[in-house]
């Protein structure tokens, strides 16, 4: 199994010949806290780039979030394509990007323990783990405040943190992603943001033979939450695209689930806006709403 992607390679070149008034450029904003990082885990090299923003000094603690790319993707473009830097900045949190491993010439994330429902044999979950305690014993890190996002294969990795992984994950966001089955058990009321398109072909939106409805998503956890089962609904087409928003509410633990509907909305991470604020801003500002006890 090769874990060391050509985008990852190009990028550490990148960092390591930026000196410490330079800044690493990309198709993106151009931020000079960005920094690739390899450890190990079972074995092998895995590897993820992490930004901290400019106010970071560690005096105080700060939320930790992760956003995983999706099938075939690497850390580095997923950053620019789902950029979260400057809402770190403008609200501080640590912002990691991991890198999936690689079998079959795809880079991939394993959202269930290992077994049929997986890519490969790669630990995932266990790497994903051993990153927050990297990133947890660098940094002065709120350990309340983690929280896991991710886009298509990044949702699915999400949701298995939440099944697997939930003693150390606050709240969830899948970005045209959708839940696998092979769900554990989830420790605590999980808060769940999922933003999906209405006419995405590789995980429709009604399902398919392989992959569960975003209604049946919904519902999952709707359930274990015990949130209201009739949502609070509004709508927004000022970007051009008419966004439905859906909120189930009064959870245990004041936590809710929420979903946004994008009509005619294809497989991608969201740049049509609802109210102002594009997929990255509306998955921040609902998973920043909880912490490990649910609405803080």
């Amino acid at each position: 199994m090769k874990t060391l992607s050509l985008a990852f390679s190009i990028l550490m070149l990148l960092v390591s010949s930026c000196g410490k008034d330079d800044k690493l450029t990309n198709s993106g904003p151009s931020h000079s806290n960005t920094n690739a990082q390899i450890i190990v885990h079972d074995g092998n090299e895995r590897e993820y780039i992490v930004y901290i923003p400019e106010s970071y000094d560690g005096t105080s603690a700060v939320p930790l979030m992760l956003n995983f790319h999706g099938f075939g993707g690497n850390a580095t473009d997923f950053m620019n394509y789902a950029d979260m830097r400057s809402i770190s900045d403008s609200d501080p949190f640590i912002l990691v990007y991991p890198q999936g491993s690689i079998a079959n010439g795809a880079t991939h994330w394993n959202p269930c323990p290992v077994g049929a429902g997986n890519k490969s044999t790669a630990d995932d979950l266990g790497f994903i783990e051993s990153l927050i305690n990297e990133i947890t014993s660098q940094y002065n890190i709120n350990d309340a405040r983690i929280y896991a996002a991710g886009y298509s294969n990044g949702g699915m990795m999400a949701y298995g943190l939440a099944h697997y992984k939930s003693e150390l994950i606050a709240a969830v966001a899948s970005v045209s992603g959708v839940m696998l089955d092979c769900t554990g058990s989830t420790e605590h009321p999980m808060p769940i943001v999922h933003l999906h398109g209405t006419s995405d072909a590789v995980l429709p939106y009604n399902g398919s033979s392989f992959y569960p409805s975003t209604q049946n998503t919904l519902d999952y956890w709707i359930q274990f939450n015990n949130t209201n089962t009739t949502p609070t609904t509004n709508s927004d087409n000022s970007d051009g695209m008419t966004i439905e928003h859906y909120a189930y509410d009064q959870g245990d633990r004041s936590v809710s689930v929420e979903h946004y509907k994008y009509i005619g909305g294809d497989h991608i991470w969201f740049t049509s806006t609802f109210q102002g604020h594009n997929a990255s801003e509306l998955v921040w500002n609902f998973v920043s709403r909880y912490d490990l006890n649910g609405l803080r």
